[in-house]
């Protein structure tokens, strides 16, 4: 009798042992496995933010683009967030970049732009040519 109760008590130890280091095994691995995600989902949202486009403001009061000249990196994408502060719409064109965007009354506008070779691109407010004008210079 002596002998089958001390071998079940041998045996319920190896497997209480077994199930410890299981545990303690799966659970460093569990825990590697949430580290290794947390530090890729970090380093991706860093990517992310280091190459993304520049943004440049530039706004519509007046009928008149402040400010006139943009200067810009050659061979660099850049976003243009253009701000119409007049009680009516203004036509952001360039036609040196093929671009015609309109902005409404009193809106914000974000244009993605391509990377320019260098050389200097101008662009005016077709509904006002005369005053709304200006130039990206990319060096």
């Amino acid at each position: 009798m002596t002998h089958c109760w001390m071998t079940h008590r041998l045996m319920t130890h190896r497997r209480a042992k077994h199930l410890q280091t299981h545990r303690l095994r799966t659970g460093w691995a569990g825990l590697l496995a949430g580290a290794v995600a947390t530090l890729a989902a970090l380093g991706a949202a860093t990517a992310q933010t280091a190459g993304a486009p520049a943004e440049i403001a530039l706004t519509i009061e007046k009928n008149r683009f402040d400010p006139e000249e943009i200067r810009v990196k050659a061979g660099t994408p850049f976003v243009l967030v253009i701000t119409n502060k007049d009680g009516a719409p203004e036509e952001f064109e360039s036609r040196d970049l093929r671009i015609e965007k309109v902005i409404p009354a009193g809106k914000t506008l974000r244009v993605r732009m391509p990377a320019l070779k260098p050389g200097t691109y101008g662009f005016v407010g077709e509904y006002h040519e005369k005053t709304a004008k200006g130039k990206i210079i990319a060096e």
